[in-house]
């Protein structure tokens, strides 16, 4: 009989499937028009204060107004052994070094208070990125022949530019390790779940397809909205998690389809009309969560969600489109390349034996799975309740850079000189006599705290209208201490001082410290409207795919147990240090979660979740429509989904394990906390508590008030 197809995903892969060659080969124009565009068009990242909050983004702006724009950068010349003469001589041969340079403005040379150590400071018209690090290559290597010459001393640089340039590389470096390393395992992974080398290299091709296009398309769309420098690793990690889901749920259930007897075409046409429209689904809820990143009002979860719902929307239309016609054009091909002795995992009918023996167990003692799995998470989740989040600090850097070991010694020999807080007081005249008198009570009640160290900065703009005045704070920038002495300033110091000076228009104060408890009370706020906006919507989506009150309420505890459990391992290990040592976490960057790390982990976890729960209940309800009871529909829905919900996992938690092991903490914590959420969600959640709830609920997991059952549209859902 032939097939209605009243479902969008149906429509679209039987067109592809007859239409192969105009779906493969419209595909690959799309996506080379996507990069070669993008590339054309560049992309254009986030400003310096773009990613700003409160006072201290405000106080930035002033002084970028007020002042010319400069590159600051300074030169440690340090003695172990004491020796004044020794570095007065290196101090001299780094400032004749440094004025060989056109345009480089020396300032003043300040000397530690035991005179082992001399900063020669000095500043560069700013540049852009890319011209700022030429320009300062150089220099850095001017500094180094100076070094070299003066083998008793310890000449080293730290600023703006050097830093940056130095971590841009270890970026760089990192992402090519995960993109690297990420392929052949995922391929791995891809050959054992479907035993054949084609078939498993199908989705990884998607997938790889999706976040080039997605990273062309970006470069577009950055024009309108820049985006943050941490886009590509983004896109590459989401994009490889969903292009590899979509594709394998697809390809798998054409297969057992085929294995039932179907032939090609029609195999792809049930695939289309369950797993397609799972596909678009999920994909639907995933974007609905990226979507909730734009409540933030924060310039850089705006970039995270543009860059993640590009790449999950094309890698959605991809699964649509020219996955059932790349099997079409495969046929029988696509099982080339077999590995043997793999389908002894499986049973005849394609299910898992290792997983319907513990689904077998789970579904005779629903009561006990459900206490014991609830138990488990709910004691994994507890930690969270303790989670404290600031922005990644300097103590969060790659130790082993070389520009950090020297930004150490710099730290060292001068506490808080490289971190300062900054007092920015704008007035009709910063040298007016009432005001002048204010800054020096600053400077004076500032040092009284015990808070704030010397050297004290003073900076005047060139129209004498804004004073930046930089004090040294105690702590690494981020920590409990450093932000108490913020608070003494903000609260205390510059209320009575500068702020209630004559003429005086504002006082604000910004520098690592400010920003980072500005952004991290941003991120508290937006907080609850994300989470409700993400929760709400999906509750929607659910409620009309699966006309059920039940599900939905079912599928978002679930979720939220899960995202808790993530939340209570990243405290565990960042905060207490458990295990951290493995992932060459440092005590000194320990203490704290990333600032925008919760609400990010909440919408990508809670996306990528709802793919498997999507998937699955769409073989439930597909079975319960079937004419099963609903016992009968669980058992059979979450036993033919558990070895592809399983594959698809650790293809996510191997990916998300890899930035586990990059340089940067904020790295290492986004991927063992998904890596972790992943792991939990696809075998306690999915395979404990999700089919022993169904089982208790029985008949009530379709439960729809009639009032509400008239006003929903039925899904389109494809029948024979």
């Amino acid at each position: 009989m032939e097939r209605k197809r009243n479902n969008i995903a149906a429509r679209a892969g039987h067109w592809s499937a007859r239409n192969k060659k105009k779906a493969i080969f419209g595909w690959l124009a799309f996506v080379a028009l996507a990069v070669v565009i993008g590339g054309m068009a560049g992309t254009q990242t986030l400003g310096d204060n773009d990613d700003g909050s409160g006072d201290s983004v405000r106080a930035d702006n002033i002084y970028d107004e007020a002042f010319p724009k400069a590159t600051e950068e300074s030169v440690l010349v340090q003695s172990s052994k004491g020796d004044k003469a020794a570095v007065q001589a290196g101090v001299a041969d780094v400032r004749a070094a440094l004025k060989r340079f056109d345009g480089l403005v020396l300032e003043g040379t300040e000397t530690s208070k035991d005179g082992r150590s001399q900063l020669v400071q000095f500043k560069l018209p700013e540049k852009e990125d890319d011209e700022a690090e030429e320009a300062i290559v150089p220099i850095m290597a001017a500094v180094d022949e100076t070094a070299a010459a003066h083998p008793a001393l310890t000449i080293g640089q730290f600023g703006d530019a050097s830093a940056d340039k130095a971590l841009s590389e270890r970026f760089e470096d990192d992402f090519q390790k995960a993109e690297v390393l990420s392929l052949p395992i995922t391929l791995v992974i891809l050959v054992i779940a479907f035993g054949a080398l084609v078939a498993a290299t199908v989705p990884v091709l998607l997938a790889l397809s999706s976040v080039g296009a997605a990273l062309g398309l970006i470069g577009l769309a950055s024009q309108l909205m820049p985006v943050d420098e941490a886009i590509s690793s983004v896109v590459l990690l989401i994009g490889m998690a969903v292009g590899v889901d979509y594709a394998l749920f697809y390809v798998r259930r054409e297969r057992e389809e085929k294995a039932k007897g179907a032939d090609g075409l029609t195999a792809i046409d049930i695939a289309a009309e369950t797993s397609g429209r799972a596909v678009l689904v999920s994909g639907l809820t995933v974007l609905v969560a990226m979507a909730g990143m734009f409540f933030t009002g924060n310039a850089v979860f705006a970039s995270f969600a543009v860059g993640t719902m590009l790449v999950v929307a094309v890698a959605m239309v991809g699964s649509l489109t020219v996955l059932p016609a790349t099997l079409a054009a495969l046929g029988g091909k696509v099982d080339k390349g077999r590995v043997p002795f793999l389908h002894r995992l499986r049973r005849a009918d394609g299910e898992s034996r290792v997983w319907n023996a513990v689904l077998d167990r789970v579904l005779r003692r629903p009561v006990v799975s459900v206490a014991l799995s609830s138990a488990v998470l709910v004691a994994l989740a507890i930690p969270a309740f303790g989670l404290h989040t600031a922005n990644s600090g300097v103590d969060d850097l790659p130790r082993d850079l070389e520009i950090m070991q020297t930004y150490d010694k710099m730290q060292a020999a001068f506490p808080g000189g490289q971190i300062p807080a900054v007092v920015v007081v704008r007035a009709d005249d910063v040298r007016a006599a009432p005001v002048k008198a204010a800054i020096a009570d600053l400077e004076r009640t500032a040092l009284e705290t015990g808070q704030m160290d010397e050297p004290i900065g003073v900076e005047v703009s060139p129209d004498k209208t804004v004073a930046a005045v930089s004090i040294p704070i105690q702590g690494n920038g981020t920590d409990d201490e450093s932000n108490e002495a913020l608070a003494t300033l903000r609260e205390s110091v510059v209320p009575q001082t500068v702020e209630r000076a004559p003429g005086v228009e504002s006082a604000l104060v910004t520098g690592m410290t400010a920003g980072s408890k500005d952004f991290n009370d941003e991120m508290k706020a937006a907080a609850p409207v994300v989470f409700g906006f993400v929760l709400s919507l999906a509750f929607l989506l659910l409620l009309v795919e699966f006309r059920s009150v039940v599900i939905p309420i079912k599928a978002i505890l679930l979720n939220l147990l899960s995202v808790a459990a993530a939340y209570g391992i990243l405290v565990l290990v960042f905060q207490h240090g458990v295990g951290a040592s493995v992932l060459g976490v440092d005590e000194a960057s320990q203490g704290s979660i990333t600032s925008w790390l919760p609400i990010f982990l909440f919408v990508i976890l809670f996306g990528l979740s709802m793919d498997y729960h999507v998937f699955i209940l769409s073989r439930i309800r597909e079975a319960y429509d079937g004419g099963m009871s609903s016992e009968q529909a669980v058992a059979h829905g979450i036993k033919s989904t558990a070895s592809v919900v399983t594959s698809a996992a650790v293809v996510m938690v191997a990916v998300f394990a890899i930035f586990g092991t990059l340089s940067f903490v904020d790295m290492k914590q986004m991927g063992v906390g998904l890596a972790a959420a992943v792991l939990i969600d696809a075998t306690i959640v999915r395979a404990v508590l999700l089919p022993a709830t169904m089982k208790l609920l029985g008949d009530w997991n379709w439960y729809l008030p009639r009032a509400l059952a008239r006003r929903l549209p039925r899904p389109a859902r494809a029948v024979a």
